[in-house]
């Protein structure tokens, strides 16, 4: 029996049943719903986020989890690894609309329309608001996966330098060049924008702080699309009061929602948005595509061919 625990639109679910004829699905909006008939589901299609130990051992006939997310960042991996249970997620599906999201904050710290809004609310007329372009620029971007090189291809239009940084500095296809750890300040110094989409892993926790941003140039603007726990928010927020950076566009936090009195909402130089980057009209369709394809592998014993299995101890 298929299991689903996250709200899946109405029009999604009948195509599963189409597709998919000989399979017992059931379906729920949340998991408190799904919670009494997990004992009995093979396969389970959750967000990622409601599962914890507890449930996980009372999934007796649990064999594999298909994640319609990226982020597995709340996922208890120690108690599915001792079921050793298949796990998959959607990695790639929010390319198109973070890759978009990232573009389209460039474009819009370059061009002042923070300012010229203001300006549109005041009914001013200053033709000497300062605009610049992106376009010749070096970006760099802390991910070279799926998202982080859908921002790499998407900034070559725009002509720009790419720099990626990854953990094996290995080449990666659409930047110019890439970093590991020991070579990561390059990024940080020649980049006029740095894109942080990495997750949140032990090792990531609090990777960019004081002393990345002491690098950065200071006309540089951060934008954050990865996870907020990758960014010591204290020290970026006295980047930020110190003018050592620019700008910074956030999307993602340390806590969420962002409190009301933290400092960032009300920073001219700070663009704060509610998590938002990765989401599409088109989310559940390409998570439910790339479930699809998995579930002919699984059922055809084919586990190995199945797309993005998750590893235990990397955990994304």
């Amino acid at each position: 029996m298929i299991l689903s625990s996250g709200r899946l639109r109405d029009e999604i679910k009948e195509e599963l049943k189409d597709r998919f004829p000989d399979e017992e699905f059931r379906f729920h909006n949340k998991m408190k719903e799904a919670e009494a008939d997990l004992d009995q589901a093979e396969v389970l299609i959750s967000y990622g986020e409601d599962l914890s130990d507890e449930l996980v051992a009372k999934a007796k006939s649990l064999k594999w989890i298909m994640v319609i997310s990226a982020g597995l960042d709340k996922m208890p991996f120690k108690a599915l690894q001792e079921k050793d249970i298949l796990i998959t997620n959607a990695r790639g599906i929010h390319k198109i609309p973070m890759a978009e999201y990232t573009i389209s904050m460039m474009l819009q710290v370059s061009r002042k329309v923070k300012e010229l809004m203001g300006n549109q609310k005041q009914h001013k007329w200053d033709r000497k608001v300062p605009m610049t372009e992106i376009s010749g620029q070096t970006i760099g971007i802390l991910g070279t996966g799926a998202i982080g090189s859908e921002v790499a291809r998407l900034a070559k239009a725009f002509h720009m330098k790419t720099i990626g940084y990854n953990r094996s500095g290995g080449s990666v296809h659409n930047f110019d060049a890439i970093v590991n750890q020991e070579e990561i300040n390059k990024l940080y110094e020649e980049s006029d924008f740095i894109v942080n989409v990495l997750p949140s892993t032990p090792l990531t926790k609090g990777f960019i702080g004081a002393e990345a941003f002491a690098r950065m140039k200071t006309s540089a603007v951060f934008i954050n699309i990865g996870r907020g726990t990758t960014v010591a928010e204290s020290d970026l927020i006295e980047a930020l009061r110190d003018k050592k950076i620019h700008h910074a566009v956030l999307d993602v936090f340390e806590k969420e929602p962002l409190p009301e009195e933290n400092p960032l909402w009300d920073m001219d130089n700070v663009t704060v948005t509610p998590h938002l980057s990765g989401i599409s009209p088109q989310y559940q369709e390409r998570a439910i595509e790339i479930f699809s394809d998995n579930l002919k592998l699984y059922r055809n014993n084919k586990l190995s061919e199945m797309i993005n299995i998750i590893p235990y101890d990397r955990g994304y």
